[in-house]
């Protein structure tokens, strides 16, 4: 067997993609989304349907009078769970859809987005149990997820770096975290020049190992989900984690790979290590929190990306609205202008029907039989208005 196929005995693989094309040919369990999924997924053309429909469904259900900002801003949640429904028709498990970043240090704010994201699922006939609402571990975070858990809504703690943050999440009794593996990696590989470093001495790997075996040795529920992969030779290093979320890239080589694979997380052997239990409250958490650079750095650095991707996505769609809006005036103008040209009803114009220059009634006619449809008014009004002001 593959590495992936072995990996799959003992660890629940979910895909790190918005692609849903991805996640049909490696077939997870579950799969997780973020802006920037959801705009790279947005841009590929076998998307832009959903995208539109989304777009006009959310300035419909608005109203005329909604700004642009307005609409778009809606239509982020929206698309975030249109793609999540798209998804769940093909997966088994879970899906992931993200709170705004913004949110992040914002409890309550986070609470009420959560509980608008889970309404839209349900709106669309998928229960509580399959989505996880994504949520930055922040100390405010945390405390929203705990409120959401005991309503039902289950969440999923991303931008996890510390230990601190892993210990909180437990206590508050969320459902999953996703400690990231590479980000951890690549804030040591900056901060002491060393280009590599060998699997087991990965500080991701050793990150989630540490809170791995902290769980299980606690008999916490929270699951574990290693995320942020940079190679193969960190997941190689985490076979046994409850779950690990893995881009379609990463999915592709470990397919690719033949050899044998080694659990190296196991709750069997996490009961018998020695752990110190660590008492968890707001001041321990801050203290903890500043001590620890690494985490302190990267949790800033997360928010502020998982936000400029959000915004990426915000402007994303904001052009697309554009287009649409702009094809939708064209469309109505060009209607409204056959119609006074029609002076029979018989839907074809004529030149002698035509009022205006030659000019443009050549420029609509394009293929010069000397008659105008309603199709060519449509395809040719763009260039009458340029020919018009031309004038």
């Amino acid at each position: 067997m593959n590495l992936l196929e072995q990996l799959r005995q003992m660890t629940v693989v979910v895909a790190d993609t918005g692609d849903i094309l991805a996640i049909e040919k490696f077939t997870p369990r579950d799969a997780t989304t973020n802006p920037s999924l959801i705009t790279a997924a947005a841009q590929m053309k076998e998307y832009q349907p959903i995208v539109d429909e989304t777009l006009r469904k959310v300035k419909a259900d608005l109203g005329s009078g909604a700004t642009s900002r307005e609409i778009v801003s809606l239509a982020v949640d929206r698309l975030a769970v249109a793609f999540g429904l798209k998804i769940l028709q093909i997966i088994p498990g879970r899906v992931s859809t993200e709170v705004d970043a913004r949110l992040s240090y914002d409890t309550a704010g986070t609470v009420e987005k959560a509980r608008d994201l889970i309404a839209q699922y349900e709106a669309g006939g998928v229960g509580r149990d399959r989505v996880l609402i994504k949520i930055a571990s922040t100390w405010e975070g945390i405390r929203a997820a705990e409120i959401l858990e005991k309503e039902g809504i289950h969440c999923n703690l991303t931008l996890l770096f510390g230990f601190h943050q892993a210990i909180a999440c437990a206590e508050a009794g969320v459902t999953l975290i996703s400690p990231f593996v590479g980000r951890i990696l690549d804030w040591y590989k900056k901060k002491t020049g060393r280009a590599e470093y060998p699997g087991p001495e990965d500080p991701g790997v050793i990150s989630v190992t540490k809170i791995y075996n902290y769980y299980k040795k606690f008999g916490y529920p929270t699951e574990v989900m290693g995320a942020s992969f940079r190679n193969i030779g960190e997941i190689v290093e985490l076979a046994g984690c409850d779950l690990l979320t893995i881009s379609p890239a990463l999915l592709q080589e470990l397919q690719n790979t033949e050899g044998e694979l080694q659990r190296k997380l196991d709750p069997a052997i996490a009961a018998t290590l020695d752990i110190e239990k660590v008492a968890m409250d707001e001041a321990t958490f801050r203290r903890m929190h500043a001590a620890d650079e690494m985490a302190s750095e990267k949790l800033d650095e997360g928010i502020k990306g998982f936000t400029k991707a959000l915004e990426t996505l915000e402007d994303l769609l904001a052009r697309q609205l554009a287009r649409l809006e702009g094809a939708e005036t064209l469309t109505h103008a060009a209607e409204e202008l056959f119609h006074v040209y029609d002076l029979d009803g018989d839907g074809i114009i004529t030149r002698e029907e035509w009022l205006g220059t030659d000019a443009v009634f050549d420029a609509l006619d394009a293929n010069h039989d000397g008659k105008v449809t309603p199709e060519d008014m449509g395809a040719g009004l763009g260039v009458v208005l340029h020919l018009a002001k031309a004038k």
